[in-house]
């Protein structure tokens, strides 16, 4: 039987998880403004990819065995935490580029989107962040009570894969818009600045901690 009352209590902390600031959605943001809508909906699905496989993996108890052997999440920890890293690194690079060296992400040899990068580069964002390990456990935690079934886990899964959807899909969505893509292209030089501070506040701040 499912507890419809702990079902919008797991939907409700998992919207105030995903949706605050953090680097998937400044990647998703930086994206859409930079490369469009399409680039920065796939680099969503590929966060939500992410996020889904840690459920998956909270749900079988994996992820709640990682989080007890601490040398498992340092070395995801120190994975992320260098990725963040290099987050920084390409955004300094693009805010300090000269327009004529400027590479576009966005294009290959075939003037055709990457997509498969871009879904990659969500990928890894949501893989390489024990943050999320510990989210899904403590989701879970609050959402399976003893006598909990199979239907409540579906719910929790499906749910807050929806939401994650939603939310990731949102930003790509709302900066990719024509006022967004202005501001970014008037400020490029700013934005992708403040982009390389965050990522690289993120990732010392990653590798430094405890988690």
């Amino acid at each position: 039987m499912i507890d419809f009352n702990q079902l919008l209590l797991v939907y409700a902390a998992y919207i105030i998880a995903v949706a605050s600031p953090g680097p998937s959605n400044m990647t998703i943001m930086g994206v859409a403004m930079s490369q469009g809508r399409a680039p920065a909906i796939v680099l969503a699905f590929g966060v939500v990819t992410g996020s889904l496989s840690w459920a998956t993996l909270a749900a079988t108890g994996v992820a709640a065995v990682l989080a007890t052997y601490a040398q498992a999440l340092f070395f995801i920890k120190i994975a992320g935490g260098l990725y963040l890293l290099y987050l920084a690194y390409k955004s300094a690079r693009s805010a300090f580029a000269k327009p004529a060296a400027q590479v576009d992400m966005q294009e290959n040899a075939g003037g055709r989107p990457e997509y498969w990068k871009l879904y990659r580069r969500g990928l890894l964002l949501h893989l390489t962040n024990p943050k999320a390990i510990l989210g899904w456990i403590a989701v879970m935690s609050l959402g399976l009570k003893p006598g909990a079934g199979p239907s409540t886990l579906a719910a929790i899964i499906g749910g807050c894969g929806a939401l994650g959807i939603i939310i990731f899909c949102g930003y790509a969505l709302l900066f990719s818009t024509a006022p967004a893509i202005r501001i970014y292209q008037g400020a490029k030089r700013y934005i992708e600045t403040v982009l390389a501070l965050f990522f690289g506040f993120a990732g010392i701040k990653l590798l430094l901690s405890r988690v």
